[in-house]
């Protein structure tokens, strides 16, 4: 994929979407994954990942991606926000049921998926528990300043794969009950931004084969595929079987970024 500078999508209209360049970031390419789905076109801009980002900083207020810019609307790089961007800028079926009960339940997937303390971000926390160090550490390097500001403490750490063990233990007894009742989607009848939400964050767990995507570094594959006893054991195949759908029949397959 090829990105644009800051400064070269700072004044263009439509959407810009940042992301970080060089790794497969589930909140990225989640973000791009929705838009994509919904036949809305962007650009997408380069954030460097544990960089100062000055310019992405005086642009839109935020360091980090993903990050997306419609026009000159203020900037939005909540996950929900993302997801609502993308119903209202883009076209065909909602991604988001239209029974509000529905609605509200996969609302609440993707919460559990994306959300603070969520699977996306105790699986991060399990993956870098090396890098905890104490609080008054100066000399802490850029992976431990970041960690921190993702909640890296050691309550948080003991705790993170319980909490994704759980999480994936949940979405599995959900993928259950929706193919005993003939659905192949987590929610409803339809593809769902939580569909989206879960193949994208299972590569924490599950990575995309050198197959499926040639450009990740096979570092990345071995540290998404390194798991606790207590995560493994709740890696049900219908969650992978879940997945693999999603990614052929919607969102596509190579992945590139």
């Amino acid at each position: 994929m090829e990105y644009l500078s800051v400064a070269e999508a700072r004044g263009m209209g439509g959407l810009r979407l940042v992301l970080s360049t060089g790794t497969p970031g589930p909140w990225g390419i989640a973000a791009r994954a929705l838009f994509t789905i919904q036949q809305v076109p962007f650009v997408p801009v380069a954030q460097e990942i544990m960089g100062a980002n000055e310019e992405l900083v005086a642009w839109t207020g935020r360091r980090n991606a993903p990050v997306a810019i419609y026009e000159d609307e203020p900037a939005v790089d909540g996950w929900l926000d993302i997801v609502n961007l993308a119903e209202r800028l883009g076209s065909g079926p909602s991604l988001l049921p239209d029974d509000p009960v529905e609605r509200a339940l996969a609302i609440g997937f993707s919460a559990e998926i994306c959300g603070a303390g969520g699977f996306g971000w105790s699986r991060r926390l399990s993956m870098n528990s090396s890098a905890a160090a104490p609080a008054e550490d100066a000399q802490a390097s850029p992976m431990t300043a970041m960690m921190r500001a993702y909640g890296l403490r050691a309550d948080a750490v003991a705790a993170a794969p319980a909490r994704v063990a759980g999480i994936m233990r949940g979405l599995a007894t959900q993928l259950h009950r929706q193919r005993a009742a003939g659905s192949g989607f987590l929610v409803g009848e339809r593809l769902g931004a939580c569909d989206v939400h879960w193949a994208c964050f299972s590569q924490l767990v599950a990575p995309l084969t050198s197959q499926q995507c040639p450009v990740m570094p096979e570092y990345l594959r071995t540290m998404f595929a390194a798991m606790q006893d207590e995560i493994a054991e709740a890696l049900d195949p219908v969650l992978i079987e879940h997945r693999e759908c999603i990614w052929a029949d919607h969102i596509g397959l190579p992945l590139d970024y």
